[in-house]
């Protein structure tokens, strides 16, 4: 697996082996069902794989505050005033050490049945990806399972000061939590907390609103927000040493890999300092950031030892921008030349638990109109590509869950089940007899393309040509509309077009001398390629002074693979 592409799977284990068809809005664990970590069977990591996934990243193992109350098992339940749905946030971390109750058979053998699925992944030859989320926890945060000889997060705090960097949280002293919304939330008591913690949003006073994140409180690394973001870091904060207790410990799982959620929120010097300690025990343990601010990509790249970052504000919102017909083709370009070099540490992705589904009211509308984007996103470079659950369906995410209203995503908030991923379930069968023929056909098209960037050395491998800034004002090729790029590793070379257009197009691309140059490609009249995505056969030319003609249907693309 060494030199093939990273292809990311996201799955919310509560939500994929839950087979209610008939959930209800808001309903609880009792009513709407919950997905297990038993669902993940031999056959379902099968299927999974002949997508090409490499990675499946399981989204809410940590357990994190919920309204399912567990105190049977020990369990200290929250209150629901401070809960975010039935189900709560899977980043509203509740215990740092334990997982989540809800996604066990067996509620005492948690983790157990965790370390079950870790070593099913593997043998099924796929990698484990958990989320750490560093900045924030949930308001109720209370560890029922904190290794011995340990203290807990908070345990410790001095309480009466605002800031100290021997403190875990920021409060505010001597005042009690007063939000601006219903503090009872169908309990009998009001949530109370005093002295007030400042919440996870950043934000240093006690009356969080609706809009913020009011489920959680904000961690204390070091930094005084109060006063000037002066850094406390020498001696480390005593955060700094509880969290890399908790990297190690999920390490010693045997995980291979850790999501890290909005680590911009977190100063660079921690993981400066923490994620080489890791590494020098668990060499191969991948770093992946969600991350938003392209200002800082460097930073947390080379100073904060990240392998991968998301590419969000660049990539994703450029394709999705071109999918809709907002932005031209050719602003693909600046995406990976604004990066300056950093697109192999980039992870490319068109959905996730944060964006809307490509086939929302609020997207596309149609799974079929971001082919092209997942042909460039998946294929543009050698950094990681990552899928989430039922996009490969077409996935519309308009459920009015719950919490999560009718927005276009996937709930993380509510139990629910997704209908797509029901039906390619099938009670374990994987047949596709409920599929429809669309999202068959879909599902397809997915696993050639990802397969494809996988295991194609000139994707995975290989260099990287674009093509755009000698096809502008072609007489045949439309730069809003259509992208152009090579790919070449060693003797084979491949050529990538698609058409963002709602109509098929006949068109010639233009070729520059200094690409033949670059990528040391012989100039020959004919060349024999045949289109990956469709094993077909064609002629094309390929010379510097003559356009290469081909025709490119609607919402599509080719991956023109030529033997040189």
């Amino acid at each position: 697996m060494k030199n093939n592409k990273i292809i990311i799977y996201q799955v919310l284990p509560r939500l994929f082996g839950n087979n209610n068809n008939h959930c209800i809005h808001n309903g609880d664990i009792t009513q709407n069902g919950c997905g297990k970590m038993s669902d993940f069977t031999v056959k379902a990591f099968q299927e999974i794989k002949k997508l090409g996934t490499t990675h499946i990243w399981y989204t809410g193992i940590i357990e994190h505050a919920s309204q399912t109350d567990y105190s049977r098992f020990g369990i200290r339940p929250d209150h629901p005033a401070v809960v975010k749905g039935k189900a709560g946030s899977p980043y509203a971390i509740k215990d740092y050490f334990d997982v989540d109750p809800d996604l066990a058979e067996e509620v005492p053998s948690r983790m157990k049945e965790f370390e079950n699925l870790v070593n099913r992944t593997h043998k099924n030859d796929l990698k484990v990806i958990i989320d750490f989320v560093p900045n924030h926890v949930s308001r109720e945060y209370h560890s029922d399972s904190q290794p011995d000889g340990t203290s807990a997060l908070g345990a410790d705090d001095d309480t009466t000061q605002a800031f100290s960097p021997y403190n875990n949280f920021y409060y505010i002293p001597n005042t009690e939590l007063y939000a601006k919304f219903d503090m009872k939330a169908g309990s009998t008591k009001p949530y109370r907390e005093y002295p007030a913690k400042a919440t996870g949003n950043d934000k240093f006073d006690a009356h969080p609103c609706i809009t913020d994140w009011y489920e959680t409180v904000k961690v204390n690394y070091g930094i005084d927000y109060m006063n000037g973001n002066t850094c406390k870091f020498n001696p480390y904060p005593d955060t700094w040493y509880k969290m890399l207790e908790i990297l190690l410990f999920w390490a010693s799982k045997g995980i291979d890999g850790y999501r890290c959620d909005m680590v911009e929120m977190v100063p660079v010097e921690f993981f400066e300092w923490a994620i080489p300690q890791v590494k020098k025990q668990y060499p191969e343990i991948l770093f992946i950031a969600e991350i938003y601010n392209p200002s800082v990509y460097k930073d947390y790249i080379f100073r904060g030892k990240f392998d991968y970052l998301y590419d969000k504000v660049g990539l994703y919102d450029t394709l999705r921008n071109v999918i809709c017909g907002d932005s031209p083709a050719k602003s693909i370009t600046s995406c990976w030349q604004n990066l300056g070099g950093i697109e192999k540490h980039m992870v490319n992705f068109l959905e996730n638990h944060d964006e809307q589904r490509i086939a929302s009211d609020f997207f596309a509308g149609n799974p079929k109109k971001a082919i092209p984007g997942l042909i460039v996103s998946a294929c543009m470079n050698i950094n990681p590509m990552m899928i989430y659950f039922g996009q490969e369906f077409g996935e519309p995410g308009m459920d009015d869950e719950g919490f999560s209203g009718r927005d276009g995503r996937t709930t993380i908030f509510d139990y629910w089940s997704i209908n797509t991923i029901r039906k390619w379930r099938n009670n374990d069968k994987f047949d596709g007899k409920m599929l429809t023929e669309k999202q068959k056909c879909l599902q397809s098209l997915y696993r050639q393309v990802l397969n494809i960037c996988k295991d194609e050395k000139a994707i995975s491998q290989g260099d990287f040509f674009d093509l755009m800034y000698v096809n502008m004002n072609g007489w045949r090729f439309n730069e809003d509309k259509h992208y152009a790029f090579l790919r070449k590793f060693d003797k084979e070379l491949l050529l990538i077009v698609v058409n963002f257009d709602e109509y098929p197009a006949n068109i010639a691309i233009n070729i520059p001398s200094h690409a033949f140059d670059y990528l040391q490609i012989p100039q020959l009249e004919t060349y024999s390629a045949i289109d990956l995505l469709t094993d077909e056969e064609e002629k094309i030319t390929f010379l510097p002074y003559k356009a290469t003609e081909t025709m490119i249907k609607e919402h599509s693309g080719k991956i023109l693979k030529i033997k040189l």
